[in-house]
């Protein structure tokens, strides 16, 4: 698919076939994908745990359960959990010095191995490397975490796979997965294959674009031009609105095929 079509395909899927495996390489496509986001002084503070959902036991999987999110978590055949590494400022500064050397951070803009050692690792870098969970902090690292997961989404939706974000019960599976401790849980990135159409019943209901983003000043609303909407149509970045005409009859069948309250 083409990014735009991929972009405007991705859905939050909540039924998937738990009866099917997600291939291994399909799960490093998407890890790959979340390794090349762009992330802040070049620290990767995405990290993340893939586990085989048949590898963990029913009381452990009902425990993570939350109310928006049980059935999620029961059908999806392969969980990603997701975290923020506090310390991936350890080490900011070599990693600095190896964009100078490959060109990426240049002396058009002031970079230099001297104004690395000299000025960015002892104002910005060693602070934020001696209290990384300050609260400005965890909100740059979490921003930078959510980049590289919105990646790997994208990449698993080109691949054929649904994908779903979805809240869990961190205490329940940290001693099965066994995170270090500075490590902040975010989410559980669930995967596998839809139960239901790739459309999800159609493209979900979003705010006006002059409602969410605004041009110049707060107030002054961002207005698309509709040439511009004609054509993201065109390219499949915008899709037919939910819902779809059949999407009541599909939730029927799906809740009959799982055996769930209609």
């Amino acid at each position: 698919m083409e990014l735009k079509e991929v972009i405007g395909r991705r859905r939050t899927i909540r039924y998937f076939q738990p009866w099917r495996p997600v291939e291994r390489e399909k799960i490093q496509i998407m890890l790959e994908a979340a390794r090349r986001a762009s992330c802040a002084v070049n620290a990767t503070f995405l990290k993340a745990i893939v586990v085989d959902r048949n590898t963990l036991d029913q009381a452990t999987v009902d425990a993570m359960k939350t109310p928006v999110s049980a059935l999620n978590i029961e059908l999806a055949p392969v969980h990603i959990y997701t975290y923020v590494d506090f310390g991936a400022y350890v080490g900011a500064q070599g990693r600095l010095k190896k964009l100078v050397d490959v060109g990426a951070l240049n002396a058009t803009h002031g970079w230099s191995h001297k104004f690395v050692d000299e000025f960015v690792w002892p104002n910005i870098l060693k602070p934020l490397a001696e209290n990384p969970s300050q609260a400005s902090v965890a909100a740059s690292a979490a921003s930078d975490a959510g980049i590289a997961i919105c990646q790997a989404m994208l990449a698993g939706v080109d691949e054929g796979l649904g994908v779903c974000l979805s809240a869990f019960v961190h205490d329940a599976i940290k001693k099965v997965i066994n995170p270090p401790e500075h490590w902040m849980p975010l989410w559980a990135l669930l995967v596998g294959y839809p139960a239901e159409s790739w459309e999800g019943g159609g493209q979900r209901p979003r705010p006006p674009m002059e409602e969410q983003f605004f041009e110049g000043k707060y107030g002054n609303g961002f207005k698309p031009d509709p040439k511009i909407t004609e054509k993201m149509v065109e390219a499949k970045m915008i899709q037919a609105a939910a819902p779809l005409p059949w999407r009541k009859d599909e939730i029927k069948a799906l809740a009959r095929m799982f055996g769930l309250p209609e």
